[in-house]
């Protein structure tokens, strides 16, 4: 059996990765449940966030928060501008999975073309920076990223539920139909919607630049998991794929602790199919 210690700082770290799951599922749980997209482009933004805050801090010398205020709002504008062409091509959900695939390959593509497919890695005072409580040991990086998740999950939750913008969007996404009879206008929403799900890959972008070592084919390695996260977390929730990401993360971390690293990827997707089988209206 592990050290009290060893199991104390597993949760703590099953927490934090919880925090990044979440941050990851955000956006893509509030496309494909309000706009009913299915972005896998989101993770291949995540990563050209990251390549950027690479690029950012080591040429231009911008601490990784400060290039974040360029990253967002750029992403902003490149999610409304993806969501303007899904509208005028009438992408549908299905197609949004080969669609956003197809865009997944191409920003790889890009990243590689630009960066290379070496490995890269930011040296930043955050990558070293932790806190201490007794015998355990918070990160800096990984506490930012816990406070970032919950953030704003809770103000996106809170926007969606309190504001007229947030209750247009959730009525277009249950009857488009009904909503435009009232003045809705669930397109203009979904720009909205749309650019602020790429800012927040920005985001998350930056805290896996802050955290990991960078290269274009790890844009799939998160694939699996996220997804597990969204569909636990219920489609269009905001707060689900936080919940959902720290139950996973530290079920993951608490497996590694008392099995091996190897069972940890299971964790996940038993969740999943049993979520799917006693509760298959999830998705």
């Amino acid at each position: 059996m592990p050290s009290l210690t060893l199991l104390g700082q597993s949760l703590l770290s099953g927490l934090f990765i919880g925090g990044l799951y979440g941050l990851f599922g955000l956006g893509l749980s509030l496309s494909w449940g309000l706009l009913r997209l299915i972005n896998l482009a989101h993770f291949a933004l995540i990563f050209l966030g990251a390549y950027l805050t690479y690029h950012l801090t080591t040429t231009a010398g911008l601490d990784p928060f400060l290039a974040l205020l360029v990253i967002a709002p750029t992403f902003f504008v490149l999610g409304v501008a993806l969501q303007a062409a899904f509208a005028r091509l009438g992408v549908g959900e299905f197609a949004s999975l080969l669609v956003t695939f197809g865009l997944t390959v191409v920003i790889e593509s890009v990243i590689q073309g630009i960066w290379t497919a070496d490995f890269r890695r930011l040296e930043s005072p955050y990558g070293t920076a932790a806190l201490r409580a007794g015998p355990l040991f918070l990160p800096v990086t990984e506490v930012l990223i816990l406070v970032a998740a919950a953030v704003l999950s809770v103000a996106t939750w809170a926007w969606l539920r309190y504001t007229y913008v947030g209750k247009a969007l959730r009525a277009g996404a249950e009857d488009p139909a009904i909503a435009a009879a009232f003045g809705v206008d669930h397109r203009r929403l979904a720009l909205l919607l749309s650019g602020l799900g790429a800012a927040y890959a920005g985001v998350a972008g930056t805290f896996v630049a802050l955290l990991y070592t960078l290269a274009p084919s790890q844009i799939y390695a998160w694939i699996g998991v996220v997804f597990a996260v969204v569909i636990i977390g219920g489609l269009g929730k905001p707060l689900g794929p936080l919940v959902a990401g720290i139950a996973i993360g530290i079920s993951e971390a608490i497996t590694m602790a008392l099995t091996a690293p190897s069972w940890a990827p299971l964790v996940s997707f038993t969740l999943l199919i049993l979520v799917l089988v006693l509760r298959p209206d999830r998705v």
